[in-house]
């Protein structure tokens, strides 16, 4: 009974820090994605090589300098400490800053490649007929790139989910803060209690395969029969 417990607070802190990271990927990586969507630089290359960093770099990597910099030793661990009373790294609030840089890349490439396809045109007719920028966004661009958004969303959310060694880098394994449903599935396996680490890998494939099943529904273009 204590170890379902323990499994359903893991499961709810992972569906914390998932929905949290979601939505501050959203709101970051949308401005982010159309910067890089409309930036005509030989430094675009750069900029998106650093955003796709992630999708490469080993997570233990980049775990290891987040926990240096989340120390009270060095600067921004200072800075969060004297903010906040309270230690940056092995918390609530690590793993949320690490997830957002670990997820960034699923949600910006979504979106960047929308805004790069949607063009120009129906932007300059907005701007023509008095729309500002705000009401361009919310009435041009946000409804022809709706599935993308859900589709950068939904992988954002799916790829924080199954994070592993950047949460338990800089996070650690503290039970209802920081220990998600793959450090509980990992401590059923140390354990050697498989039937509870079944359940929880089983939850998480067929989880992870029904949100990517939705995804490819969402973006599904029938092919059109020429007659």
């Amino acid at each position: 009974m204590l170890a379902m417990d323990a499994d359903l607070l893991a499961l709810l802190t992972t569906f914390k820090v998932a929905s949290l990271t979601t939505l501050i990927l959203l709101l970051l990586g949308t401005p982010i994605a159309w910067f890089l969507a409309k930036m005509n630089s030989r430094f675009k290359v750069i900029l998106e090589a650093i955003v796709a960093l992630p999708l490469i770099l080993p997570p233990t990597v980049l775990g290891f300098y987040l926990l240096l910099a989340f120390s009270p030793q060095s600067l921004p661990g200072q800075l969060w400490q004297q903010g906040t009373g309270q230690q940056l790294a092995f918390s609530f609030s690590a793993i949320i800053i690490g997830s957002v840089l670990y997820s960034l890349p699923f949600v910006v490439q979504p979106l960047q490649k929308a805004f790069e396809q949607l063009g120009d045109h129906l932007l300059e007719a907005g701007a023509v007929l008095g729309a500002g920028p705000i009401d361009r966004f919310f009435h041009i661009v946000l409804p022809l790139t709706k599935a993308s958004f859900i589709t950068a969303a939904s992988l954002g959310f799916a790829h924080t989910v199954g994070e592993f060694g950047v949460v338990l880098m800089i996070g650690g394994n503290i039970p209802g803060e920081t220990r998600v449903l793959s450090i509980a599935l990992f401590d059923h396996v140390e354990a050697f209690n498989y039937t509870k680490a079944h359940l929880l890998a089983g939850g998480l494939l067929i989880g992870s395969m029904i949100l990517l099943a939705l995804i490819y529904l969402i973006n599904y273009q029938p092919k059109q029969v020429r007659r």
